[in-house]
């Protein structure tokens, strides 16, 4: 079965927000991010929870696909309560935030579960959200706890 698969692109803040819910419940293996500083680039495959089919209909199956966000101009990258020397560590994506910082740049902030972080400072917002593959089934559907 052919697999229709995302791409999207930001240049935008608001085109983030597209971008980071699409994202939302996708799973990432901390061996799976790499900064490129002489690149300046910021990368990080996932396995996409595929909110958008779950969405169009209500006998769709739960389905996950591996995409690869990329963040171009990366200036510095820094993380919160990941431990860079224990690899298969897996994080729950829950968004993105974005904040235009006085000095020009943009400070990008990836949230994940168990109070866990990764910003990214950046010239401008250029990012890409590429699905890879095809997509496989998923027994669970993600939920969320009511605040």
């Amino acid at each position: 079965m052919k697999t229709k698969n995302l791409k999207l692109i930001a240049k935008t803040e608001d085109d983030l927000r597209v971008i980071s819910a699409h994202l939302q419940d996708s799973i990432v293996n901390s061996k799976d991010i790499a900064s490129l500083k002489k690149n300046k680039i910021f990368l990080m495959q996932l396995n996409r929870f595929m909110w958008e089919d779950v969405e169009k209909g209500v006998f769709r199956k739960n389905k996950r696909i591996r995409t690869i966000l990329k963040f171009d101009n990366v200036l510095e990258v820094k993380s919160k309560n990941i431990n860079q020397n224990k690899k298969n560590t897996f994080l729950d994506f829950l968004a993105i935030e974005t904040k235009f910082m006085p000095d020009k740049n943009y400070e990008m902030k990836l949230i994940f579960s168990g109070n866990v972080a990764i910003k990214l400072k950046v010239e401008v917002i250029e990012a890409t959200l590429d699905d890879q593959g095809d997509y496989w089934e998923s027994k669970n559907k993600p939920t969320h706890e009511d605040a």
